[in-house]
């Protein structure tokens, strides 16, 4: 009899066992359907060459840690960030080695990680266990144009983003521990992100568990160490007094600080039909979101957004990626609550709207990396290092930075063999005045900013606000190169971005010229 009433006793315990393995392989398997998703939409551009701060900084400093051993940027200006995001990729040109691909996929790989805990996370904020609600935010994550871009490239947000969700993941679930090991990592990726263990630390604080708290000393502490490793290798705690001045002299003004504010909160809620969830989230706000845990998201997307609008002289839409998620997971738990019919259009509406602003470009500036627009930059770019290349590769160009970068050295995708450069600042006429002409043969200039004729920034008192504040100018005009002695040679156009290029007279090239 002892034996009979052991099996049942037995087969329980096992079947208990065998729950949490089903768990992990129905979490696998979602993990694979998001990462093979996100692989098959960037296989069009898995080798595109590198994008602005790509080759201007992030893929130099880990080609820097690859090749040389160094932990600071030679190669390129160095800054503050932690070269996290370059260990990574470090690790996987080691194994494969060093190419755009390489790149690429290790990146998806975190931005599929990302999608992953995404859906983790919205399973934990969920009242209910249905996991449409948890596929709901992971999918309008993908289609989300500025997750598309910063998916593939080799920067800091995408990763702070996997890092965060971590982080409040790990917290909710009360495995601290957990969370702080992933604030760690987040604070080596982008020493930004102190801001997220800070807040789980004021959390616990709060709730008077001091040796919980104690556990997020340890990002502090190793933010503190990079600045001493930082500030005895170049001389200066951010690396280099123009990227101190730029992020934080230079965006702390009033006029900046208010001009950040709006254009985060524009973004983040109303931007790309992102405003259907807004409304979908006021609609039933308080019913929505009972769990004790939206205090902590809250608290930490809050955070997130304050420090950028504060600090970051560029007032980039990518440092909001890492709370991004958190909007959709609001967005996907509130549809859960509405009307089968608000439900349908609303996520309908939305999902259309984020994969249209993916190839739509707005009436107003915004940088290229937030779309689409970053391919055709790139591809204008490869266009005309081809042709100099091939019919100027024994002549000096003077171009602006990060393009000069890209002619330097065929790491970055553009050319084969370096080429001679001369770097401006930017397009200014004063700036281009400002070379010696004996200095280069040829000029090549891009549209470095998104200002169309029919744009708002043809408004007057748009443009003066703009020039007092954001010192715009408009870039130099053919007849302003004409008058500096140069002519146009060719150019190219797409989708309103033009790449020229014009050299001094006496200046020949070696092949015809291609018909416009």
């Amino acid at each position: 009899m002892a034996t009979q009433h052991q099996v049942p006793e037995l087969s329980s315990v096992a079947l208990a066992a065998t729950k949490p393995i089903r768990k992990r392989q129905y979490y696998l398997l979602v993990f694979l359907f998001l990462l093979e998703t996100l692989l098959v939409i960037h296989l069009r551009v898995l080798g595109l060459p590198f994008f602005w701060d790509e080759h201007g900084q992030f893929i130099p400093t880990a080609l820097d840690l690859l090749r040389s051993g160094w932990w600071i940027a030679h190669s390129t200006t160095p800054n503050v960030h932690p070269p996290g995001v370059e260990a990574y990729l470090v690790l996987w040109y080691k194994l494969l080695g060093f190419s755009i691909p390489v790149t690429r996929v290790a990146m998806l790989l975190l931005a599929g990680l990302g999608l992953l805990v995404t859906f983790l996370l919205t399973l934990e904020l969920s009242e209910g266990t249905t996991a449409t609600p948890a596929f709901l935010a992971a999918l309008f994550l993908l289609a989300s144009p500025l997750f598309y871009t910063q998916s593939m490239m080799a920067e800091l947000d995408m990763p702070a983003m996997l890092f965060t969700l971590l982080a409040v993941f790990w917290f909710l679930r009360r495995d601290y521990a957990a969370a702080s090991v992933a604030s760690l990592a987040l604070v080596l990726v982008k020493e930004t992100g102190l801001v997220v263990p800070f807040v789980l630390c004021v959390i616990l604080l709060l709730r008077k568990d001091w040796r919980r708290a104690a556990y997020f000393l340890a990002p502090a502490l190793a933010v503190v160490g990079w600045l001493l490793f930082v500030h005895r290798s170049t001389g200066y705690w951010l690396g280099n007094p123009g990227f101190a001045h730029y992020n934080i002299t230079y965006a702390l003004h009033p006029a900046r600080i208010a001009v950040s504010f709006v254009r985060h909160v524009y973004y983040l809620f109303f931007a790309e039909f992102r405003w259907l969830g807004t409304l979908v989230l006021l609609s039933c706000f308080r019913t929505a979101f009972r769990k004790d845990g939206w205090r902590v998201v809250v608290a930490v997307a809050a955070a997130n957004i304050l420090l950028v609008t504060v600090l970051g002289g560029a007032e980039l839409e990518r440092y909001l990626l890492p709370v991004l998620p958190f909007f959709y997971i609001a967005v996907a738990v509130a549809l859960a609550s509405v009307r089968r019919s608000v439900r349908v259009m609303a996520t309908v509406g939305l999902a259309v709207g984020l994969l249209v602003n993916l190839f739509w470009n707005p009436p107003y500036p915004f940088p290229y990396e937030n779309n689409y627009a970053m391919v055709d930059f790139v591809r204008l770019q490869q266009l005309a290092a081809g042709f100099v290349e091939r019919n100027l590769g024994n002549r000096t160009i003077a171009t602006a930075w990060p393009y000069s970068n890209a002619l330097k050295s065929p790491d970055y995708g553009f050319v084969e063999h370096r080429l001679k450069v001369v770097e401006t600042n930017d397009f200014h006429v004063a700036s281009i005045r400002a070379l010696p002409a004996k200095s280069y043969d040829v000029l090549i200039t891009y549209t470095r900013t998104w200002a169309p004729k029919d744009s708002v920034t043809a408004i007057p008192m748009v443009r003066r606000f703009l020039t007092r504040f954001y010192q715009f100018e408009p870039e130099i005009s053919p007849d302003e190169c004409s008058r500096l002695g140069l002519s146009k040679l060719t150019s190219w156009s797409r989708r309103g971005q033009e790449i020229t290029i014009y050299a001094h007279k006496g200046v020949a090239v070696s092949s015809a010229l291609p018909v416009l």
